[in-house]
Order: C-alpha cells, then sequence, then structure tokens
C-alpha cells in the first residue's frame, strides 16, 4: 500500500493536466460553438519572422474549411482546382508533415460567391472516422446555380474510405458549404438550398440514412446546427431559410419554429444554458437572444433582446463569461452583455473585412482578419485589445484551438501556432 501512494499522487496531479488538452474535432470545435476550455493558449505571434510558430506548411489546392485535430493527426479538406479534385489530407500535428491524401471526389466546379470556396465544409471526426461534405455539381449552369448531388464520405484514419453517400440535391447561387455534425450514432448534415431544403442523419458507420426532414422555404442558408439539452429536451438548434428553429437528433421531429427574422443565414448560433443567441443575415440584419423552452410556434415573446446594431452575416459569434461578441464582416466588433443584451462597447478594430468565426480560450477572444491579422481581445466595458498579430497571409477559415496551440488555414499554408 504504501508504493501505492506516491503513484496514486502523480496520477492525481496529471489527470487535470491531461483533461485540460483537448480535441478539436469539428466546425467551432469540441462544443460547436469557438469555445475551448484550455489555458495559457498563445496569444502572440508573427508569420513573418517565425516567432511563436511551430510550423508552417503548404497545403495543395484551395479551401475555406478550417482544420479539425485530434490526438496527433490533423484534418484538412481541399480543392485542386486544375483537376476538380476534392480531396481528404491527413497531417502530423506535431510536424506538419503529410501522412496522406485522399481524392473523395472529381466533379465540375460548381458556380459560386467570390468568397466561397470548393472546399468549405469543415469534416468532422468522432477519432475512428472522418467525415467530409462535398458537392457533386452536374455542371450545367441554372438560373445561375450549378445543381448536383450533396456528397457525404466516411474515411478511417488509414484514409480508406468507409462509405460514401448522395443523401439530397442542392442548388445555390453562393455556391456549397455545409459542415456535418455528429452526434451518439449519427452525422447530421443541413441541407438548406434554393430547393427543396433538408436536415439530414446518416449512420455514422454505414450512412444509411436515419431521418430526412424537410426544411420550409427553399432558400439556401449555411448554418451548422449546435445541440444542447434544454428545457428537458435534447434540441438540435438552427437559423436558416427564412426561420429560426428546434429539431430532435434522434428523430429530426420539429420541436419549435419561429418566422425569420430575415432570409439568409450563414453565422451559427450560440447557447449559454439559458439563451440562444444568432447574428444574421440578409437582405435585414438582426442580433437576436431567444428563449429555446417553447413548443410549436413561437412569437416574440422568447425574444429576451434585439438589435439591428453592426450584426455580422458570415463570422459566427461567441460567448466568453457573461459577455457576447461579434464582428461583422466589415470589421465593426461589438461586445454585449450576454443576458440583458446592454451594449459595452463597439468600434473598428483593424481589418477590411472578416470571414472567419471567433474562437476563445483562457477568458480571451480571438479576431482574425481576412489580412490574416488576429486581435486578441479581453471581453469587458472598454475595448482591451491584448495582442495584435500578424500572420502574413491571407486567412478564410476559421482557427482551431487544440492542445495548447492554433491551427490557422491561410490562403496557401497550413499554420501551427505555438511552440
Amino acid at each position: 500500500m504504501p508504493r501505492l501512494i506516491p503513484a496514486l499522487f502523480l496520477l492525481l496531479l496529471s489527470t487535470p493536466l491531461l483533461a485540460a488538452k483537448t480535441n478539436w474535432p469539428m466546425w467551432r470545435g469540441p462544443q460547436g460553438d469557438g469555445s475551448s476550455s484550455e489555458e495559457n493558449i498563445p496569444t502572440k505571434w508573427n508569420g513573418k519572422t517565425g516567432e511563436n510558430i511551430a510550423w508552417r506548411v503548404e497545403i495543395p489546392g484551395t479551401g475555406h474549411s478550417s482544420p479539425i485535430v485530434w490526438g496527433d493527426r490533423v484534418f484538412v479538406v481541399s480543392c485542386l482546382e486544375d483537376k476538380k479534385e476534392r480531396v481528404l489530407i491527413s497531417l502530423d500535428r506535431k510536424t506538419g508533415k503529410t501522412i496522406w491524401q485522399q481524392d473523395v471526389l472529381e466533379s465540375p466546379l460548381e458556380n459560386k460567391h467570390g468568397l466561397n470556396s470548393f472546399a468549405s465544409g469543415t469534416p468532422a471526426t468522432d477519432g475512428k472516422l472522418v467525415y467530409v461534405t462535398f458537392l457533386a455539381a452536374d455542371g450545367k449552369v441554372e438560373g445561375g446555380r450549378t445543381p448536383g448531388d450533396m456528397i457525404v464520405a466516411a474515411y478511417d484514419f488509414d484514409g480508406n474510405q468507409k462509405w460514401l453517400v448522395k443523401p439530397g440535391r442542392f442548388a445555390s447561387v453562393h455556391g456549397f458549404c455545409s459542415s456535418p455534425v455528429l452526434f451518439e450514432d449519427k452525422v447530421i448534415v443541413n441541407g438548406d438550398h434554393d430547393g427543396n431544403g433538408y436536415l439530414v442523419a446518416l449512420d455514422k458507420a454505414t450512412g444509411k440514412q436515419l431521418w430526412k426532414t424537410d426544411r420550409p422555404n427553399k432558400t439556401r442558408s449555411y448554418v451548422t446546427p449546435i445541440i444542447r439539452d434544454v428545457a428537458g429536451r435534447t434540441q438540435l438548434m438552427m437559423s436558416g431559410s427564412k426561420s429560426v428553429a428546434s429539431y430532435d437528433p434522434r428523430t429530426g421531429k420539429e420541436q419549435w419554429y419561429m418566422d425569420g427574422p430575415t432570409e439568409q443565414f450563414v453565422a451559427s448560433p450560440v447557447f449559454d444554458g439559458e439563451l440562444l443567441y444568432l447574428t444574421a443575415g440578409f437582405p435585414e440584419y438582426h442580433i437576436l437572444a431567444i428563449k429555446p423552452t417553447g413548443s410549436g410556434h413561437l412569437n416574440d415573446d422568447a425574444i429576451a433582446w434585439r438589435t439591428n446594431k453592426s450584426p455580422s452575416y458570415v463570422p459566427s459569434p461567441i460567448l466568453c463569461g457573461e459577455h457576447f461578441l461579434i464582428v461583422s464582416d466589415i470589421g465593426v466588433a461589438s461586445c454585449y452583455h450576454a443576458k440583458t443584451g446592454e451594449l459595452n462597447w463597439t468600434g473598428r478594430i483593424g481589418g477590411k473585412h472578416f470571414s472567419a468565426s471567433l474562437v476563445t480560450a483562457g477568458g480571451l477572444v480571438y479576431f482574425l482578419a481576412d489580412e490574416g491579422i488576429t486581435k486578441v481581445i479581453r471581453p469587458g466595458e472598454k475595448l482591451d485589445i491584448v495582442a495584435d498579430n500578424d500572420l502574413g497571409e491571407p486567412c478564410y477559415a476559421s482557427p482551431a484551438i487544440s492542445q495548447g496551440q492554433i491551427f490557422i488555414r491561410g490562403e496557401k499554408h497550413l499554420w501551427c501556432v505555438g511552440k
């Protein structure tokens, strides 16, 4: 017994340290909301001088999808435009060296918005398989759209394809971008588009369709849902297609629905345990805090607070402590008291345009501009810029935080920040 005491003591000391190192397995991380529970994340770096840069590697092709991290693996998707190939790439987290690259799809390039890419859907992993989404376009342009089949595929960590399915059609004048969400034994994908929209759940092991739910209004949106236990129900909550809605992720059954507040949505919502926060959109611009406890058709009584001042369309917002923060596409950042909607501060923080969604760790929020400059801000009553970091390369993808490091996908390279 005396010999066990030192071993147990060491185990107790090491367990919190191990628990603090987390994976970043899907769009917006382990919680799907851009937050990391890790501490001591880098706040200063410089891509031009190499300060606090662990490695930089060139990624073939183009893409705006975020990297994901599981253990010592990093996964990204890309499009080799000259070959019209969409690929999944696995890299070594410690060195950035490519372990394997697999062709997922070869198809015509779809019409898209100038700020979109042909590989914008962030993959997801459960540590066993990696799930990716692309559009297999027909090649014909119809009304400015290139219709085709949504492709969802699964690969193991050795690069072997386990399955590939086509769960539905898709067409949008802005192109394709759907990031899979994992829940229990399911891969869930948003199919909002300029046609008969849908939510679909596939079996993680086989790709078999488990349920498919029609979405109203036939309007393109690019929101990745979040899943939370709220008011005694497990809710998959999302905005899009002229609405905000909640579904049971086990069955696809609608739980509540709210009209509007606008037509098109891109930014993903966040949830603080009480209120669902979202920012939208086009053609009207709104920030809403919603009480997601009702059933059926919700009206304005479910809105805790609302504003039309400087919302974002593309960048997803963040919750940090008692604060709700956003940045508009043109670079106006705002910090609100989350529960009341009281504005703490707003103003330009530099950067001509923002596409990346916000991430947070250690009580700080990271704002990445398209120019590759990251402002690190401490939320509070006044604007407090902790650091200003220049990567030296344009960036349109949202960062990932894992195991004490930040992974940033630039226009041509993948960067690992933090040595």
